[in-house]
């Protein structure tokens, strides 16, 4: 069994379940509901014949379809961004729910599994056409792709343009590519700590996560179902990009050069006998639990979908792509961030049309302050974005 046997993947990945998309409010808000939306011809030159998109709502959509908003989760996210009929936390309480800047009493909020994801929607862990999992045989999915998917899951609902697309990381850069490839369907555009392409760093630094997972002796080529999952390279690559979403300083200041316990890094015989720092012992909980929740194979996925992330790819200059777009945009970035550094929303910000202003979290944490902060922002978000 693999380790995404935990999540919904394993019983609804690539199946059309008996669901509706609906925006009246008959379903319970929270309730994880499925569509297929047909083949998927993709712009690597793939094709999925047949996709399903997992999706959440919260709210009533109003007579006009004009109260519409997309929140777009980061990469290991879920669609699940605030609480529902389960009283489950969500991911982004501070920016969506009763009485926050999303307000669900007002706007009607949906929020959609990436195609190649593990909460649902389409991806490796899926069966394909002869019925066994996609594995080393599912396509590269660009957010391009992954936009085309989710305008027909729109179309279906009934939502020919968005009051408002809004995503941190991963999710700002599909909310941007939303903004760009259907510049009639997005009016308000949220982009947070994320910039118009993925830089040669970001690109390096994704490469060794998807190595980490592809060099563990049971990934076999990604066709791992029947057997052992690649649960050390999986939590190898969460090490990995943990680091980059957190700040040096909180490392220094959290964990310092303090042992784990009564472990011991400095009295052993042999290396491999050592005891932890604090920092290692947190890079180790971080990777465990990332391993419980997700598919090897989809991070793989949804990495190279970010990598892909280049919003000037056949549109020219980043003005002349930036241009096509007529929605009002809200950029905002962490001042720690060393993922996605704050200079990369300013270079957004500026080749914008107008004047647009980067609006800045301020958070010792670094990347991860986007998810934990957003709250900061609250006020400008209600005046400047949702106002």
């Amino acid at each position: 069994m693999t380790a995404a046997a935990e999540t919904p993947s394993e019983t609804t990945n690539g199946e059309a379940l008996n669901s509706v998309p609906d925006g009246t409010g008959s379903i319970p808000e929270g309730t994880l509901q499925y569509l297929s939306i047909g083949a998927l011809e993709l712009e690597a030159g793939g094709f999925l014949p047949e996709v399903t998109l997992a999706f959440e709502t919260w709210g009533k959509l109003n007579g006009d379809a004009s109260n519409a908003v997309l929140i777009q989760h980061a990469l290991t996210g879920s669609t699940h961004v605030t609480r529902g009929s389960s009283d489950e936390d969500g991911w982004w309480e501070q920016l969506v729910g009763p009485g926050a800047p999303v307000d669900t009493g007002k706007y009607f909020v949906v929020s959609v599994n990436i195609v190649g994801g593990c909460y649902g929607s389409t991806g490796p862990a899926s069966p394909g056409p002869d019925g066994r999992p996609w594995g080393s045989r599912f396509p590269l999915v660009t957010l391009r792709d992954s936009t085309a998917a989710e305008a027909r899951l729109a179309d279906a609902l009934g939502i020919d343009s968005w009051y408002a697309v809004i995503g941190g990381s991963m999710g700002g850069a599909r909310a941007l590519e939303w903004a760009v490839t259907y510049p009639e369907r997005v009016k308000r555009c949220g982009v947070v700590s994320v910039g118009a392409y993925s830089t040669a760093e970001q690109i390096a630094f994704a490469q060794a996560q998807t190595l980490a997972i592809r060099q563990d002796p049971n990934f076999r080529d990604g066709d791992y179902y029947d057997g052992p999952a690649p649960e050390a390279g999986l939590a190898l690559a969460r090490r990995i990009a943990h680091i980059t979403y957190r700040s040096a300083t909180e490392f220094d200041v959290r964990f310092g050069r303090n042992a784990q316990g009564t472990e011991t890094p400095l009295e052993a015989a042999r290396l491999d006998r050592r005891g932890r720092y604090q920092v290692e012992s947190y890079l180790d909980h971080q990777g465990t639990k990332l391993v419980r929740r997700f598919d090897a194979n989809s991070y793989i996925a949804i990495t190279e979908a970010l990598m892909s992330h280049d919003v000037t790819r056949g549109r020219g200059t980043l003005k002349d792509a930036l241009s096509r777009t007529t929605a009002h945009f809200f950029i905002a970035a962490v001042s720690t961030d060393r993922l996605y550094f704050p200079a990369q929303s300013r270079e957004l910000a500026d080749a914008l049309p107008g004047d647009v202003p980067v609006y800045l979290i301020e958070a010792p944490i670094g990347h991860d302050g986007f998810l934990t902060e957003i709250g900061q922002l609250n006020e400008q978000l209600r005046q400047d974005f949702f106002g």
